[in-house]
């Protein structure tokens, strides 16, 4: 469903974050939105103005003809620009009190605030981009990582929307055959051969979808980070290893054991992989109520995590409690860190490796940070083990919307095989067929609920 401009009215918010700084943007979308403009803006004749210019002038408020502020107006003309609408952006001088009393006089001339993702989803509803394009804009928004942005600059860019109307055109083809096969049908074994012709697209096309799906846990971890718990028994070095990886003090290291009480996240760029880092209370029994409760916390991370830092004390020997956690981790994702090797080493290596089943068992000092970028790499290696570098060749799925209407897709495609081998008549099988069809159609949005649209760009920020 494509609407024309002259179906909405005028809109109004502020792009730029709160605060002080060097400038604000209000923008303005809409078929007024020069009218508006022109009612508060003291310049150049913006009727007169060349479309994507830049223009000197002051903003007054046409009450009292006080002069607001010194600004600098964009002008863009519809049909070239994001929301397909004539957009004006007035560039102010970056403050709370100017740029709130700017938007006020928009709001007072003709314009409404515009409801969170608004302009974006005007874009969408013009037909200037489609619904996974969408989505793109605020991955691009929220990445953490140059990584995160590729993925999402790619999307932007339309790599995904591309396959995926490749893939309905190519279902469209096979029913349209189908249906021609089944009216006009000019041999005996018109059955057989639109079988056969619904099997091979089915299966062709069964097998795209899950090379897409393949990048997904990749995707998925670029798109939303990767849930990374640092645990360990009391006064391991955990907080020392997750101001190491953040590069910064941030939380509290003492010799005292249980100076943690509480989860600490952090997002952290390990090798272009995001990590949300959690660091938790040491893992102990303890009757310290404050206490108790971080370690609960503790224990509750380590169930939510995509990959657990186990942090061990190398100048200690093995107690029941490392045992006990290298025992509750060993169905996870694990990377064993054995820390302070700076002192001397009492931990048996054998032992631990024997437990750790010889893998992702690595040595550090986090207070002279020996041994991080063995444990980066590792990490990088566990969840892109060619590389991120050659992962960004690909088209990659990261949103996990797209990968659920992949995987029902999938298995409407599953649905097309099992009917055929079961010799169910070509016109029911065809229904699962066109169910696949529907499913990527969601991921574009060329099939959608008005529920879905209006959910989606709810979680969009102001002014987007």
């Amino acid at each position: 469903m494509v609407l024309t401009t002259t179906e909405f009215d005028t809109i109004a918010a502020i792009s730029t974050p709160p605060g002080e700084g060097g400038i604000s943007i209000i923008r303005i979308s809409g078929e007024e939105a020069f009218d508006v403009a022109k009612k508060i803006y003291r310049g150049k004749n913006l009727d007169k103005v060349a479309s994507n210019t830049i223009n000197y002038g002051h903003i007054v408020d046409p009450q009292t003809n006080e002069e607001i502020d010194e600004v600098m107006l964009s002008v863009m003309r519809a049909p070239h620009t994001y929301t397909e609408e004539d957009i004006v952006e007035i560039n102010c001088h970056g403050g709370i009190v100017a740029t709130n009393r700017i938007l006020q006089l928009v709001l007072s001339t003709g314009a409404r605030m515009a409801e969170p993702g608004e302009f974006t989803k005007r874009a969408f509803l013009n037909g200037r981009i489609d619904l996974s394009q969408s989505e793109a804009v605020m991955d691009l928004i929220e990445a953490k990582t140059d990584r995160s942005m590729k993925a999402a600059i790619s999307q932007l860019d339309g790599n995904l929307s591309h396959l995926i109307k490749h893939l309905r055109k190519d279902i469209l083809d096979v029913l349209a055959q189908v249906e021609v096969n089944i009216d006009y049908p000019e041999y005996d074994d018109v059955e057989t051969m639109t079988s056969k012709l619904l099997r091979e697209k089915a299966n062709d096309v069964h097998a795209r979808i899950v090379q897409l799906l393949s990048t997904a846990k990749q995707g998925k971890i670029l798109r939303e980070g990767l849930a990374t718990s640092i645990i360990g028994r009391p006064n391991v070095g955990k907080s020392s290893l997750l101001n190491n990886l953040l590069h910064e003090d941030k939380a509290i290291v003492t010799d005292v054991p249980g100076t943690t009480r509480d989860v600490l996240e952090e997002y952290v760029n390990v090798r272009g992989v995001p990590l949300k880092l959690v660091d938790t209370a040491g893992i102990r029994d303890t009757k310290d109520k404050v206490e108790k409760i971080g370690v609960d916390r503790s224990r509750k991370a380590i169930d939510s995590a995509d990959l657990v830092l186990l942090v061990l004390n190398a100048s200690e020997a093995l107690t029941d409690e490392d045992k006990k956690l290298l025992a509750a981790t060993k169905d996870k994702q694990r990377i064993t860190v054995l820390n302070k090797t700076d002192l001397p080493v009492k931990l048996d290596l054998q032992e631990i490796k024997a437990m750790a089943n010889g893998k992702n068992v690595i040595s550090t000092s986090a207070i002279k940070a020996n041994g991080l970028d063995r444990l980066e790499e590792l990490i990088a290696n566990m969840f892109f083990n060619e590389g991120i570098e050659s992962s960004q060749n690909d088209i990659m799925v990261t949103n996990a919307r797209h990968i659920g209407l992949l995987n029902q897709a999938k298995g409407a495609l599953e649905d097309v095989i099992k009917g055929l081998d079961a010799g169910m008549p070509v016109d029911l099988v065809q229904i699962d067929m066109t169910r696949c069809w529907d499913f990527l159609g969601e991921i574009t949005g060329d099939s959608y609920q008005d529920e879905l649209i209006d959910q989606l760009f709810s979680q969009f920020c102001l002014g987007k």
